[in-house]
């Protein structure tokens, strides 16, 4: 039982059955200040009834708001928590978006300049159908007249030094280069850098060819087989072979006035022989010197660049 029911039946109807209550054997007198003496009582017994009745509803009425209220503030807590978050992330989000704009601006920028670059090198390696006709027909001829310089100069040298055998000494032609290869025997004595006297005589010889070709160029290349050597002189065949090459190199110009602004010398040890070292006949073929003519092309370079 709540507090507004103990009140309407323990203390205010009693009061209102005494007030109202007349025993049927007593006939009331009628007395007109009593009654309104009665009256005002009733009225404020009733008036009382009602503010405590409705004291005990808005109670009931103030908990479940504040419940309400409670609740909202706890929902607007939560709401508050997520709408920070989502201001931080939109935050992010913004200077995010504003590097990779400042990093796309940087590529377009990149990205025109070199399209322009590329708009006036195609403007300007732009060739006419004829034009690249003219010059690939250039270039063959060119191609072909280099062919023909060599091919006349590798028959010069053969004819210079057909009397020596084939064993001693070959002509033939190598990409694009003429090769003289001279055997060790033909040129010097085993472990030595000294040139024999007839290996001067065959080097003076193809001097008088080279001298009266221009637009050549001469590497002397020194090889020799897989056997180490170790003396006072040569500490192994890396330096055998490029001492057989400078003396080569020392005959046709100081002695024979190749120019020496057109040959070069140097040692290739036992690297690359042109036979197995297995057998004697191998490592003597691969103890050699090579004499490499290459043509000029200078002209041809021009042509493509």
């Amino acid at each position: 039982m709540n507090d507004a029911t103990y009140l309407v039946h323990h203390v205010m109807c009693p009061v209102i059955r005494r007030l109202i209550f007349v025993p049927k054997t007593i006939k009331p007198k009628f007395n007109q200040e009593k009654m309104k003496k009665t009256i005002r009582i009733l009225a404020f017994a009733t008036l009382a009834f009602s503010m405590v009745f409705s004291s005990c509803v808005s109670g009931k009425k103030f908990k479940a708001s504040e419940a309400s209220v409670n609740q909202l503030q706890k929902d607007s807590a939560v709401l508050q928590s997520q709408l920070n978050r989502c201001n931080t992330l939109t935050s992010k989000l913004t200077l995010e978006k504003a590097a990779l704009q400042a990093s796309i601006d940087i590529i377009n920028t990149e990205y025109n300049n070199l399209s322009t670059e590329s708009e006036k090198t195609i403007s300007k390696s732009e060739l006419t159908i004829a034009e690249q006709a003219r010059l690939l027909k250039n270039f063959r001829d060119m191609i072909q007249a280099q062919k023909d310089v060599m091919s006349v100069l590798k028959n010069s040298i053969a004819n210079a030094l057909m009397k020596y055998k084939t064993d001693e000494l070959s002509v033939y032609i190598k990409d694009g280069n003429v090769y003289v290869s001279l055997e060790e025997k033909l040129l010097f004595k085993s472990g030595s850098d000294v040139v024999d006297p007839k290996g001067k005589e065959a080097l003076k010889s193809l001097a008088k060819v080279l001298n009266a070709t221009s637009g050549i160029t001469v590497m002397i290349e020194g090889h020799t087989d897989s056997i180490p050597i170790q003396t006072n002189k040569f500490k192994d065949n890396w330096d055998l072979s490029t001492a057989r090459a400078t003396s080569i190199l020392r005959i046709l110009t100081k002695d024979n006035g190749f120019d020496p602004m057109l040959i070069t010398a140097s040692g290739r040890g036992e690297f690359h022989p042109i036979k197995s070292n297995k057998t004697a006949e191998g490592r003597a073929s691969n103890r050699r010197t090579e004499i490499i003519l290459s043509p000029d092309l200078k002209e041809l370079y021009k042509l493509l660049y």
